[in-house]
């Protein structure tokens, strides 16, 4: 009997797949479980979307001198990272670690850092179809941006990591009630007081200084200050959610609990 014939050969071999493509699987997955889920599109899509279009066509709140939309459109863009990355993120993943979703997923050969990793591609997937939404509605009621294409990028992606983590450690340390709650309440607040819709200046001067340090508010500055007024890089917001993002991640890595 030959070699060949003893050890057997069997097809597809067994064994787990490549990492790359396990995680790449498990962010489709993740995106389409947001999409379909009624309460994402909710915060992700309805919200946004009708908070631009209303205070854009209507004159409710004073944003100062120009069109309303130069104002808004940077800030909900800021809101839509906010209800994927934060809120969405950490209800959604809140629920998993109640029904033991991710107990079950970290026996899995999926790595718990590739899980994680998976999640975060789903919400960058989410928050491009968000921004491209976002863009063509502020257009079509006269939006006109200006700036560094490069700074509304790197503003994005540091605000995604800082609400991620911060969504994260919600999820990963509170019960799965808890979060639901705090995360739409937090959502709230940072909706009033973040400088999405009201501007910041309109709060007195002692509540501007601590607004300015949330993340939400940096985010939506930020934006506000390359897209409306062209402005470069604003160094200042960075690094604000710069410190956020690594807090917040670093504090999730460290008190998330899987059961």
């Amino acid at each position: 009997m030959t070699e060949a014939a003893t050890t057997g050969t069997y097809s597809p071999r067994p064994g787990a797949a490549p990492l790359a493509r396990m995680i790449g699987a498990q962010a489709a997955l993740e995106t389409k479980m947001l999409l379909r889920n009624g309460e994402q599109l909710l915060l992700t899509v309805v919200i946004p979307t009708l908070l631009l279009v209303l205070f854009s066509s209507v004159d409710i709140v004073d944003t100062g001198a120009g069109k309303a939309v130069d104002f808004l459109a940077p800030g909900i863009l800021a809101l839509a990272v906010l209800s994927t990355a934060f809120t969405g993120q950490a209800i959604a993943t809140g629920f998993e670690r109640r029904y033991g979703v991710l107990k079950r997923l970290a026996s899995s050969p999926l790595p718990r850092w590739g899980l994680m990793t998976a999640k975060t591609l789903a919400v960058l997937v989410t928050e491009v179809l968000q921004v491209v939404l976002l863009t063509v509605i502020a257009f079509a009621l006269g939006w006109s941006p200006h700036g560094n294409p490069a700074a509304v990028l790197l503003l994005l992606v540091l605000g995604t990591a800082a609400f991620s983590g911060l969504g994260l450690l919600m999820a990963g340390t509170l019960k799965a009630e808890a979060t639901l709650a705090a995360a739409n309440l937090v959502f709230l607040l940072l909706l009033v007081g973040g400088g999405v819709i009201v501007p910041l200046d309109k709060f007195p001067s002692a509540a501007q200084d601590v607004l300015g340090l949330l993340p939400i508010s940096a985010l939506s500055d930020g934006l506000r200050d390359v897209l409306q007024h062209g402005a470069g890089m604003p160094w200042g917001d960075l690094g604000i959610l710069a410190v956020w993002a690594v807090l917040g991640l670093g504090a999730a890595a460290r008190f998330f609990h899987w059961e």
